[in-house]
Formats: C-alpha cells, sequence, structure tokens
C-alpha cells in the first residue's frame, strides 16, 4: 500500500528551523522561519497550517512542507496562532493573529535575507480560509491548499455543531456580521493572485467548495485539481501531488 497522505499530521517532527521569532506578546503568536541559504535573497512562503481551528493542531506537520520548500528555493515563515481551545481563540482571534504574523514580515526582510518583493501566503483547510482572508488584507497572492473558502456554506452544511460554526460562535443567521467579514467567498474580490489546489477526492472539504469559489472569483482565482487525491496530499512532500503545490507557490513569487 502507498503512503496515506493523512498521517503527516501524525509523523515525527521535522528537523528544527533556523528561528523561532515571537510576532506578539501571546504564548502561540510566534512563527518558525526556514531560509534555504544566506548567499542571496529568497522569496517567502508564509504557511499557516489548518486543523479545523482547533487548538489540537499546530504547526508542526507544516513544518515537513516547509522543509521541502526550503529545498525548492523558497523560504519559510510557518505560523502559529490562537486556535478554538485557547484564550480568544475563536474569530476573529485567529485572524487578528494570522494578520500580525503577515505584518511581520517587515520585520524579518529588515533582519535575514528575504526578498521584500516575493512574498507569497499559503495556506490549508482552514488555514487556507486564514490565508485568503489575510490575503485581501494585507494585498499579497496566495495559494490555498484545501481551503475553507465559504464558511457560510460549510456550516449550514454541517450544523451548529461543526468546525465553522464553533469557531464562528454560531450559524451564519445567528451572526451572520462575522461570516461577511471572515468568509473568503463574502470577502471576493480579493484583489490579489490567488490559486487553489484541492484534491478532487477530499472528505474534509468538498472540491466543489473551490469550484464554485473559483467560478464567483470571475477568472481572479485559478483553480488546480488533484485527481482522486484527498484532502492532506497538498501538504504531503511524499505524495506524488507534492509537485504541483510547489509550482503553485512558484508561479506566484
Amino acid at each position: 500500500m502507498g503512503r496515506n497522505s493523512a498521517d503527516i499530521v501524525f509523523d515525527s517532527p521535522p528537523p528544527v528551523a533556523d528561528a523561532r521569532l515571537a510576532y506578539g506578546p501571546e504564548p502561540k503568536q510566534f512563527g518558525d522561519l526556514r531560509l534555504p541559504g544566506v548567499d542571496r535573497l529568497w522569496p517567502l512562503a508564509v504557511v499557516v497550517h489548518g486543523g479545523g481551528w482547533e487548538a489540537t493542531y499546530n504547526l508542526i506537520h507544516t513544518g515537513h512542507m516547509c522543509v521541502a520548500l526550503g529545498k525548492a528555493g523558497i523560504a519559510t515563515w510557518n505560523v502559529e496562532y490562537r486556535c478554538r481551545g485557547d484564550v480568544d481563540g475563536t474569530w476573529p482571534g485567529a485572524g487578528i493573529d494570522v494578520s500580525a504574523a503577515v505584518r511581520f514580515v517587515g520585520e524579518l526582510v529588515e533582519r535575514y535575507p528575504l526578498d521584500r518583493e516575493r512574498v507569497v501566503l499559503v495556506g490549508h483547510s482552514a488555514g487556507g480560509q486564514l490565508a485568503l482572508w489575510a490575503a485581501k488584507r494585507a494585498q499579497l497572492p496566495v495559494v490555498a491548499l484545501g481551503a475553507v473558502s465559504d464558511l457560510r456554506e460549510s456550516a449550514e452544511r454541517v450544523g451548529p455543531d461543526g468546525a465553522v460554526a464553533t469557531f464562528m460562535g454560531g450559524m451564519p443567521d445567528e451572526v451572520p456580521d462575522l461570516y461577511a467579514e471572515a468568509s473568503p467567498r463574502e470577502l471576493l474580490p480579493l484583489g490579489a493572485p490567488q490559486i487553489l489546489v484541492h484534491g478532487t477526492k477530499d472528505p474534509s472539504v468538498p472540491y466543489a467548495m473551490s469550484e464554485r469559489y473559483a467560478e464567483a472569483a470571475g477568472g481572479k482565482a485559478e483553480l488546480v485539481p488533484l485527481e482522486g487525491a484527498g484532502h492532506f496530499e497538498p501538504i504531503d512532500p511524499q505524495a506524488h501531488e507534492w509537485p504541483r503545490t510547489v509550482d503553485a507557490v512558484r508561479s506566484l513569487i
């Protein structure tokens, strides 16, 4: 049997980053910086991990893709953020953190050999929602991997006990203003280049969500289907679909 890419969540931690830096005063406001080298200015991917906005999950599992992106000549800023289960981890706390982590890139480029003109956001699953949301605020290109791009649809499909409704503090008809400000679908047009990479057999976030999002974006969002792939192949360097993720990131830097 081949590898199950969902195992990426349980793999042993990757090698330690070049630097772990705080971007804010809260315990989970930090990120891991990895540099391919010091001999030139490197493009930078700001990586936002997924995990259903639950504090059970963290940046360790996306560290593997960050190592692989480094081998492809791309520096990474793998950010942690408050999630459901942390104090103020529900919306808008997670968004506040990711936005602060993106602003911190301004300090990173002053301290490390990074090209400030070549920065891209990369988010997976719940982190895809946060990356798309942050992309509009920062006007930076974004690669969304199996992203929850439509919070309203997801909440209505799964129900009040699902990840979206609990993260948002209610269903769309209960807190409509929060959904309007947080859901990428409702923020269109983003005004920034965007690529959606999504497995057509994703059991966690339906591929159709990315299809509908790309259609609503009116040609401003490129959709890259991974035929037959599930939810974790886009972030698993051992998956044969992994080069598609690297190509998407490279195309925006």
